[in-house]
Formats: C-alpha cells, structure tokens, sequence
C-alpha cells in the first residue's frame, strides 16, 4: 500500500494486535480500511493510527474488521463426508490416537465437526484436537459451544439430537463433545505451530494473505505434519505448486505432506 501514513499506520497495528499487515494483499487491505475508517470516523492512516494508540475499543473493533469469523458445522458437507469416510480411516491406519490442529477454528464449528465425526467412527479412541484463532473473543464463544439453527444446517436431525440440547432457539453441544477440543489464541503469521501432527484444516483464513505469506504459512504447515500427514484447505484454497510446498494431492483440498 503507498497510502500516506501507512508506515506508521502499519507499525502501530503490529504493536497493538501482533498483526502485520505486509502479509495481507495490499489493494483488499486497502478497500477493508477504507470502510472501516469511514465507520470509525476518520479520514486518514495517521489519524486512525491515533485513534487506535489511544481507544482500545477500536482496537478490539479493528482486529474483529480484520479477522472475519465466518463458520458453520460441516462447512463443504460432501469433503467432510470424504473426511469422515477415506481420511480419518486412512490416518487411523497409522496412528490410533491422532493429533489434529484447527487453524483459524472461528466459532468452534470446525473442530467440533471433526470431534463429532471421529466419535462416530472411532468413539473409544483418545485423540487430540487443537483449536486456535487469533480473536480472543470468538473463542470465548467457541469454548460455549452454543449455536443458531443457521449453523447447524448441515447437520441431520439425528446428530443434532446425539449431540445438541435445544434450548429456546439456542442449540448446546454436549459436555462430552466439547470435551475433545482445546481452545488456544494464536497468531498463524508469528506464534510457534505445534508439531508432529496428524491433521491440520485451515480453511477460508488465508484468503486476504499475500502469495509469499501463504507459501511460508504452508511451508510452516507441512513442518509441523507427520510423514503423510494431511493438510485441509478451504475450497478457494488450492495450492498450485503443492509439490514445490512439499505435498502431493490426496484429493481436491486434501493435501498429504512429502518428507
């Protein structure tokens, strides 16, 4: 971005939130802000960078801007369909207690969905799920695990009363259930990843990075897999030089690490 002020715009947010902005793709960064300054009442980078040094409520509503919280359970239910009935067989061939991390997890819709699908096929088994996002505040919700019918309308009527409590309007996963994810905050562009892993689903996160961010984030990804482990990607998402990364498709949206 050339924007006047941007320099020390971007300095302040790094600061502020841990956030740096060179990994995002400067003409979408550049439109998002734009709104986001119209809504904050400002019309330039120095004095939003004033505003933001000096409210932390637009701190708060600046990282929410940036983080778009958009989930619902079984997100894409034909891939995980082909995840419940060709990849977590196929792992559980190698490992019988699995180790799974979901990056960019949102409203907890993804990791559940997986620990829903795992309790289906393999209901004694003892596996972890890692799930991480960089707001604070939609992980407050996750680890609730409260949710509207709009996010459950991928899952049938016979999982719903397995796992879910209705209550008003509001359906309650099960303690059992929620019991099989950890919540963690996390920075994808500069926190350490865990390792030795199983699994990874970053799904619809890294839409808005930057090409050179999204081939080290997938880099860091594939460090962190097992020999043959399996990345899961979002469906605007696929990674056109898989194999430079160090991956060779297993499906589309599936990718298995090459050590």
């Amino acid at each position: 971005m050339n924007q006047p002020g941007y320099s020390v715009f971007r300095r302040t947010v790094l600061e502020l939130t841990g956030i740096d902005l060179d990994c995002y793709k400067g003409t979408q960064m550049e439109r998002r802000l734009q709104t986001i300054m119209r809504r904050a009442g400002v019309s330039d980078l120095a004095a939003y960078a004033r505003l933001l040094s000096t409210t932390p409520a637009r701190v708060k509503e600046f990282r929410d801007f940036l983080t778009i919280n958009v989930s619902e359970w079984l997100r894409n239910p034909d891939k995980f369909e082909e995840l419940q009935k060709v990849i977590l067989p196929e792992l559980l061939r190698q490992s019988r207690s699995l180790r799974i991390w979901s990056a960019g997890c949102s409203n907890g819709s993804e990791p559940y969905s997986v620990a829903m699908l795992l309790d289906e096929i393999d209901p004694l088994g003892h596996h972890q799920i890692l799930a991480t996002d960089l707001d604070a505040e939609i992980l407050k919700v996750a680890r609730a695990g409260v949710y509207q019918e709009k996010d459950l309308k991928n899952v049938s009527p016979a999982r719903r009363a397995k796992y879910f409590t209705q209550m008003g309007q509001d359906f309650v996963l099960s303690e059992r259930l929620k019991s099989r994810v950890k919540f963690e905050q996390h920075n994808l562009l500069s926190d350490p990843f865990p390792a030795n892993l199983d699994l990874i689903l970053c799904r619809n996160v890294v839409i808005y990075f930057t090409e050179e961010a999204k081939d080290q984030l997938y880099r860091k990804f594939h460090a962190a897999l097992k020999p043959g482990g399996i990345l899961f990607v979002g469906g605007t998402e696929s990674l056109l030089k898989a194999r430079e990364l160090g991956y060779a498709s297993a499906s589309p949206f599936f990718y298995r690490a090459v050590k």
